[in-house]
């Protein structure tokens, strides 16, 4: 069967329509498409092995319609049923430099039968695409050396389990029929049980990732010391001349990625990139190029070392180690030297296309330096646009195939700018209808900002003149270098300047935002679904009951907005959502934890049932939080004993049910039982058994740590009336006393004992610590505990402009410690700087309509309470209504 036309962008599944034509067996065979893939399944349909050997073919963007022709030559005439990347724009997305190295290549995938059909097909497989190109699949081993075809062992049925930390995994089954993860990574690494059928493959020449592991000299003079990173698009190792003993930067390109229609392939970046460095030789502008060479197929550069570290971490670390005040100085200098760098490039014939502040190191002396030149190019190139950049950094243009132009290099210092003062550019995502203008959206955002850091009005106009949504309206360096020397550049703006406790939210913009929160949750809710709302699954993917990432989260938030307001939508919303959970759990046995585990959800089916006056439900909660729980190394909140007994306080103090109590006692036994005396205090180690590779460590933060074990134990002391478990709190307190660190008036914590500090947030670090140390010092008088748990206050507004939005790692989480603190210490600055953050978040919201979503850590909208909306209402809500706040429970003071 001939190839005559090319595919169409959307559609090579075209040509298994002409091939099932031409063969006449279109009745032979189910196929079925979703975005990604289109399924091929034989009729009649016939059971099939839920695991096994599976191929995988790889192909790139210009070679894929011939690699499926050939490929279906072989299928179609077999039998066998396979799945293929439906359109070209899929074959490019599995073959970007973002793809993880576990998924990356695979454009056809084939189920077969047996091991012995295994081993034909391949061998099929191989002679038919033999001479095509396409990319190595990391996770798998090639069928013979530059073959397409390659093979791993793994599911080939949609099989999943909750994990051991909670997460959703695709398993398969060893011998015994025990579960073993099916790991989805960079290496070949086929399970011990399992016998390769294939023949030996021949040897792969080695390669650079393998020079990490031992003594290698790539071409003939570049010795590899250790590997910085791996990615898609090959490796980065440090190393050193053999001929002169200069350290070195080696960067490693892999065939075929980010390849194009036109075959051209990250090697082609990487020659790019040297060719801008010979430009930029002499200059001090960046690294000095070496050499450039091939090695076993893959293309290396190799360049001088540059001292020092990438810029993005020299903002982290400075304003960790020297407090706000004193960075912000530091940051203004460093924002000239920015600007004087983009203009000596752009003086030297560059255009930097890629201008970030992972691409830019800082040396020792202070000195700026561009590294990763792989999208330079000269202003005077005649080069074809690219989509490829850094999202919130790579001007809009840029990223939809605008001609070359350094337009777009000013909006990236703009944002780099941006980034540098205030910690992180907002991610703004699309509005629809789009009725504000970007640029608008990035000034109210800068003006939220100026509430709680001292943003000079000359960094704002520069940050906002640079980044103008048209390209012909931004400034350029040279103005920009004007606004930042002008006399008073560094004066504060009006409102950086007040730190007011005032009206917040003049405009009623929270109020609007909850609103729009509260319709885009009751319309996205799903019955009918796998999922009752809508989730990023970016980071993992959880229990849908569960609190952190399911339905469980998003009930209790909309359980409290109905106490609070008496929305007439809510009771059905609330009933549906609640025998959802009901129907899919089951109180014979749950797993621990209360964000995780099976009482987190027991609280909020409890508490939605008493709002809605439904027995049934109340009831089932309660038989879900007696049951028997599994068994549980985790000491932690979220996965562990102290959460399940955080959550049996809750229904204690609701039920009064003495079977409660006793859970309760059972679990601060549990913990005392495993504390760990030291010195200053207590610890809970994570134990071996628990996660093997966080063996002993000290965590200090709430959810898997120190803090919200000892936060448990206060509360159980109250139900309990046992001494023991107060002097474990108190002596939890005492370990997090020894461990803080002020810098610059801020309390910090490291996230495990003897680390340096870490960033403000629930999970580890501030905000959670300091939920945990104003409840000890309300629960003792001790300001012992009260000090740094209102220096922590002054770590989370400190940086708030560099917090995500959330429950977990965000602006959320840490204003609903500060109205923690406001409640115990009636200082209404407190309230005031919650404010301040809830105005942060709002001026991040998307209209969708009537609708109001945010952007999650990884850029994409969800709805749960850990990373999304249900956790933003819940500390938006708070701001508007007296009320307790979530997961936490009320204790005598």
């Amino acid at each position: 069967m001939g190839m005559t036309s090319q595919a169409t962008e959307t559609e090579l599944e075209d040509f298994l329509r002409r091939a099932l034509r031409a063969t006449g067996t279109a009745d032979l065979w189910a196929t079925e498409s979703d975005e990604m893939w289109c399924r091929v399944a034989p009729r009649p349909a016939r059971p099939g092995p839920a695991q096994g050997w599976k191929l995988h073919v790889s192909a790139t963007a210009a070679s894929a319609p011939v690699v499926l022709a050939k490929s279906l030559e072989v299928l179609l005439r077999d039998g066998t049923g396979f799945k293929f990347a439906r359109s070209l724009e899929q074959v490019s997305a599995l073959n970007s430099r973002a793809t993880p190295r576990g998924s990356s290549g695979k454009f056809l995938t084939v189920y077969p039968r047996s091991d012995a059909d295994a081993a034909r097909l391949a061998l099929d497989l191989h002679r038919a695409t033999a001479g095509l190109t396409g990319p190595r699949i990391l996770s798998d081993q090639p069928y013979a050396a530059n073959s397409l075809v390659h093979y791993r062992y793994g599911a080939f049925v949609g099989r999943r389990r909750v994990s051991d930390d909670g997460l959703l995994v695709w398993y398969i089954e060893d011998p015994d029929g025990n579960p073993v993860e099916d790991k989805r990574t960079g290496q070949y690494a086929p399970p011990s049980w399992a016998v390769s059928p294939f023949p030996a493959s021949v040897p792969v020449a080695p390669r650079a990732a393998e020079a990490a592991k031992r003594p290698v000299v790539l071409g003939g003079r570049f010795s590899v010391r250790e590997a910085i990173r791996h990615t898609n698009k090959g490796g980065v190792y440090r190393g050193s001349d053999v001929r002169t003993g200069a350290p070195v930067i080696i960067k490693e390109t892999r065939p075929h990625v980010e390849a194009d229609a036109s075959g051209a392939d990250v090697r082609d970046w990487l020659r790019a990139e040297a060719r801008t460095l010979e430009r930029l030789r002499g200059t001090g502008l960046a690294p000095e190029p070496l050499a450039v060479f091939e090695h076993a197929g893959h293309l290396f550069l190799a360049q001088e070392e540059v001292p020092g570290i990438p810029l993005r971490t020299w903002v982290a670390e400075r304003f960790r180690d020297t407090g706000g005040e004193a960075y912000h100085a530091e940051a203004l200098e460093q924002a000239g030297r920015l600007v004087e760098l983009v203009a000596a490039s752009h003086a030297h014939g560059c255009v930097l296309r890629d201008f970030t502040p992972g691409n830019v190191m800082v040396r020792p002396d202070g000195g700026l330096r561009l590294i990763d030149l792989e999208l330079a190019v000269p202003d005077d190139d005649t080069a074809l646009p690219t989509r490829v950049g850094t999202p919130g950094f790579s001007a809009p243009e840029r990223l939809v195939d605008a001609p070359v132009s350094p337009t777009a290099d000013y909006y990236s210092l703009g944002a780099t700018l941006c980034f540098v003062l205030t910690g992180k550019v907002p991610n703004l995502l699309p509005e629809e209808p789009e009725e504000r203008a970007p640029q608008d959206r990035l000034a109210a955002w800068l003006d939220a900002c100026a509430t709680v850091l001292p943003l000079p009005e000359a960094l704002r106009e520069t940050i906002l003149g640079l980044m103008r949504d048209e390209p012909a309206e931004r400034w350029d360096p040279a103005r920009a270098r004007e606004a930042l020397r002008a006399p008073g550049a560094a004066r504060p703006t009006a409102a950086g300047r007040a730190s007011g406790t005032g009206p917040q939210d003049p405009d009623g913009a929270v109020d609007l935002t909850i609103a729009g929160i509260v319709d885009h949750l009751v319309d996205s809710m799903d019955p009918a679904g796998d999922r009752l709302w809508p989730v990023s699954t970016k980071a993992g993917e959880t229990d849908a009951c569960t609190v952190q990432q399911g339905a469980a989260g998003v009930l209790a938030v909309l359980t409290r907005y109905f106490e609070a307001t008496g929305d007439p939508r809510l009771p059905d919303v609330l009933t549906t959502a609640g025998r959802w959970i009901a129907e899919r759990t089951d109180t014979r046995s749950t797993r621990p934890g209360l964000h995780f585990g099976g009482r987190g959800t027991a609280w909020a089916l409890y508490d939605a049932g008493r709002a809605v006056g439904d027995r049934a439900l109340t009831s089932h909660a309660l038989a879900l939080a007696l049951a028997p729980q599994e068994a549980t190394p985790s000491h932690d909140v979220t996965h562990g004993t102290a959460g399940s007994g955080l959550a049996a306080v809750h229904l204690w103090q609701r039920t009064g049910d003495p079977r409660l109590a006793e859970l309760v006692a059972d679990a601060a036994d549990r913990l005392a039982a495993a504390a760990h005396r030291e010195p200053d205090g207590v610890s809970w180690p994570v134990p071996a058994e628990a996660v093997a590779e966080e063996a002993g460590k000290r965590y200090l933060g709430f959810a898997h740590g120190l803090s919200g074990i000892g936060c448990f134990l206060l509360a159980a002391s109250a139900v309990t009336n046992r001494p023991e478990h107060r002097e474990l709190a108190v002596a939890a307190g005492e370990l997090l006393v020894a461990q803080t660190a002020v810098v610059g008036g801020a309390a910090q914590w490291p996230a495990q004992a003897g680390d340096v500090p870490t960033a403000p947030y629930w999970c580890h670090g501030s905000a959670g610590i300091g939920s945990f140390l104003v409840r000890l010092w309300r629960a003792t008088g001790d300001d012992r505990y009260g000090d740094p748990a209102r220096r922590a206050s002054r770590a989370v507004v400190e940086r708030a402009s560099r917090a995500a939005l959330t429950q977990c790692h965000g602006l959320a989480g840490n204003g609903d410690f500060l109205l923690d603190l406001a409640e115990a210490t009636g200082d209404p600055a407190h309230r005031a700087a919650a404010g301040h953050l809830a105005r942060l978040i709002v001026s991040e919201r998307s209209h969708r309509g009537r609708h109001v979503v945010f952007p999650t850590e990884y850029g994409d909208v969800s709805t749960s309470w850990s990373d999304g909306s249900a956790g933003i209402l819940a500390f938006l809500l708070r701001t508007r209504h007296t009320e307790p706040r979530h997961w936490m429970v009320q204790q005598p003071v």
